[in-house]
C-alpha cells in the first residue's frame, strides 16, 4: 500500500466496516511506521482487497483485512494473507494474532485454514451490529 491507494483504501473500509472503519489518517499514520507493513490486491488499477500487519517484538497484530464484496471467496484475502505473513516473517515476525467478528463464518474459516486458532472471546467488541471479537493467534511454537 503507497498514500496513492488511501483513498480507495479509505472506501474498501467503509463497505467493509461501515461506521467502525479506519479514516485516511489511521492509514497514513500506520503506513509511517516501520514496523508495518500494509499490502492491497488490484484489479485494474483499483483495489479489491487489503490487509496490514503491526509487527511489535515478534508479534504481528494483522489488520484491516477487507475484500470488496463481488471478490470475495476467491482466495483473495488468503493471497493477501500469505503474502502478508512471508513478509512478516522477513521482518522477524514469529506469531500472528488478529481479531474476527465471532458471526464471519468465512473469515473464521479462512483464518482456521491459515493455521489460526481461537484463544479467547472479547464480548461485545463490535457495534453495528454488536458481535463478539473472537481473538486468533497462529503460533510458531505452541508452547507460550
Amino acid at each position: 500500500m503507497s498514500a496513492e491507494d488511501l483513498y480507495e483504501a479509505v472506501m474498501l473500509e467503509k463497505e467493509c466496516f461501515g461506521t467502525e472503519a479506519w479514516s485516511e489518517k489511521a492509514f497514513a499514520d500506520s503506513l509511517a511506521l516501520d514496523y508495518a507493513i500494509y499490502l492491497v490486491a488490484s484489479e485494474k488499477d483499483h483495489i479489491i482487497g487489503m490487509a496490514g500487519l503491526r509487527n511489535i517484538c515478534g508479534d504481528a497484530d494483522i489488520t484491516n483485512v477487507a475484500v470488496r464484496s463481488e471478490f470475495r471467496r476467491q482466495g483473495v484475502a488468503e493471497k493477501i494473507l500469505i503474502e502478508l505473513m512471508r513478509q512478516g516473517m522477513e521482518t522477524g515476525v514469529i506469531n500472528y494474532t488478529l481479531e474476527v467478528r465471532s458471526k464471519n463464518i468465512p473469515a473464521l474459516k479462512l483464518y482456521e485454514k491459515l493455521g489460526f486458532e481461537s484463544e479467547g472471546i472479547r464480548k461485545n467488541f463490535y457495534e453495528n451490529p454488536q458481535d463478539d471479537a473472537v481473538i486468533m493467534w497462529k503460533r510458531k511454537d505452541k508452547e507460550c
